[in-house]
């Protein structure tokens, strides 16, 4: 009987080591867990919501959302990062949680660039640069000589110390070598007020947030904030059009899975994430929305993830942002 164990050992490791390819091959065989880093309503569950349900119908499994909300976005990040590499828990990742975060946060408990398999961008928020229309100024151009002619004297409002608006007025303040003043606010909701009111003269807002207060006049819309125009405001030039080469500074989505999924499993969800996206009821929604869908493989995702995190940090730094 001795020497028959090591073919048994041999078939038994052959076994073994097949069963994870018969899994990830018959892939998904119960439901998904899909983790949001906010509350049920905010744009990213909405956003995850309308996914979930194309999505359910293409892989033929239930998607469950999990709502974490805490740390801006560190509690969900973590949590999937540290989850069971199976393909059973997605997360629905952003820009601050995958770019900015480990800059920003003096301690979190995940690596964005080694812990997560990227699967797929889902799309882009255009940030929009909108000043009070008191404001003398009709273009971007016109915006930052007057800055220079008034340094120090012209604020702009943001949702929040590190948050997307903040780091979009530093990277504006950076790149069109201005002197401006960051106003911070509990949230989008009372900055963009403020500007609306006059308190405070420009903001980055997202499209989604600010499109009907520059139809009904109440801010002067004057740039794009991301390489592209946006489908829902086609009139408005970006900044890289108007002379601020590359600047990109939109709120951008994307699915990833924990480090050492299964490259099947992967193809399975990129494959699944580029039919929802190009599902008519989907980019319908998505538009409502304000996002313009980008796409692309999980290769074109990561590489894109790994161009943000030195760019953002960079941004970080100069502006002393930093949050516990």
């Amino acid at each position: 009987m001795l020497p028959r164990i090591p073919g048994i050992c041999v078939a038994l490791t052959l076994l073994a080591c097949g069963t994870p390819a018969v899994a990830a091959a018959d892939y998904p065989t119960r439901p998904v867990t899909l983790v949001v880093a906010f509350t049920p309503g905010g744009a990213s569950d909405v956003l995850a919501r309308i996914l979930s349900r194309k999505l359910e119908q293409i892989l033929g499994q239930p998607i469950v959302i999990d709502n974490r909300p805490g740390a801006g976005g560190n509690v969900a990040a973590e949590a999937v990062a540290h989850a069971a590499p199976d393909g059973y828990t997605l997360f629905n990742g952003n820009n601050a949680i995958l770019a900015t975060n480990a800059a920003l946060y003096k301690k979190i408990n995940f690596n964005p660039e080694t812990d997560f398999a990227p699967i797929g961008l889902i799309g882009s928020q255009a940030n929009i640069l909108v000043v009070n229309p008191a404001v003398p100024a009709r273009s971007m151009d016109e915006l930052i000589a007057l800055a220079k002619a008034n340094p120090g004297k012209l604020n702009f409002a943001s949702s929040g110390h590190g948050l997307a608006a903040h780091l979009a007025g530093e990277l504006f303040k950076a790149d069109a070598k201005v002197d401006i003043v960051h106003v911070p606010y509990k949230g989008a909701a009372p900055a963009l007020q403020d500007v609306i009111a006059g308190h405070v003269q420009m903001m980055f807002a997202t499209a989604s947030s600010v499109v009907p207060h520059i139809r009904d006049g109440q801010v002067r819309a004057l740039a794009v904030a991301s390489l592209k125009r946006t489908a829902v405001l086609p009139d408005i030039p970006t900044i890289d059009e108007l002379g601020i080469k590359n600047f990109d500074a939109t709120t951008w989505h994307g699915l990833v899975a924990p480090a050492h999924t299964p490259a099947e499993v992967i193809a399975t969800l990129n494959r699944a994430l580029a039919g929802a996206l190009a599902d008519p009821a989907v980019k319908t929604s998505l538009a409502d929305l304000g996002v313009d869908i980008i796409g692309g493989t999980p290769d074109d995702f990561a590489a894109y993830i790994k161009s943000e995190i030195p760019k953002w940090t960079a941004i970080i730094k100069a502006s002393g942002a930093k949050l516990e």
